[in-house]
């Protein structure tokens, strides 16, 4: 008793959803950006991702079967242009109610704002699938970083020995000193001698302690010359 009554249940909602199944009409308006079908190419009109679909034919116009009773997501795939999504509400065989719908927003609560049917779309946009090549740019290339760090070091280059010809000699003799010392550290730190590069650093620090010793003998002297001669006032 209890399987013929599934069986009806079954049967009943079948019946009853292919009753309520209907068929979904639209047209793709031509505009400038798509102006006819030949710009268009191949394009189908799907629901819910892929669902339900139907073909676009030569004069614009689409058709989709089966289409149930609640909530679908009208899209056009196409090549060449993009189209803005719609929203469908079956709610019977004879009331549609389509609206517009932004990707990645809820479909609950609904858009106020209704739409004609049968529907109607139009290209949005053309796909760019090429990118041309940039030109050559002079200002852009001298502007770059490298670039000026180049043009900066060439002219260091090209203007020592212009500033080194005019320098003091004590000056150009530190100058060389510090080019000598610098190189060592270099070849010490590409030889892996870190003890050569710990006594080069090292080296004018001790300089430094060793220069108020070198002048405490000419203070003495000067501090003994000056007991001297008061000595000889005395006499």
């Amino acid at each position: 008793m209890a399987r013929p009554t599934v069986l009806f249940l079954l049967c009943s909602s079948l019946l009853f959803a292919v009753t309520c199944a209907l068929e979904l009409n639209g047209k793709i308006s031509w505009n400038d950006v798509c102006p006819d079908y030949k710009q268009l190419g191949r394009a189908r009109v799907v629901l819910d991702d892929g669902d339900l679909s139907g073909s676009v034919v030569k004069d614009g116009s689409f058709s989709i079967s089966n289409v149930s009773v609640g909530t679908h997501v009208l899209s056009v795939l196409a090549h060449d242009h993009w189209f803005d999504q719609l929203r469908i509400d079956v709610i019977d065989k004879t009331t549609i109610e389509v609206r517009p719908y932004v990707v990645g927003t809820p479909l609950n609560p609904p858009s106020q704002v209704l739409l004609a049917y049968p529907i109607t779309v139009e290209a949005k946009g053309k796909y760019n699938y090429f990118v041309p090549p940039e030109s050559f740019n002079l200002m852009g290339m001298l502007g770059s970083p490298m670039m000026l760090i180049m043009i900066l070091g060439g002219a260091m280059v090209l203007g020592l020995p212009y500033l080194m010809k005019n320098m003091d000699p004590e000056a150009l003799a530190e100058l060389k000193d510090q080019q000598a010392k610098m190189s060592q550290m270099q070849n010490a730190m590409t030889s892996g001698d870190f003890r050569g590069l710990s006594a080069l650093m090292a080296a004018p620090e001790d300089n430094r302690q060793n220069q108020p010793a070198t002048q405490s003998p000419s203070t003495g002297k000067a501090q003994g010359g000056k007991g001297r001669s008061n000595k000889h006032k005395k006499h």
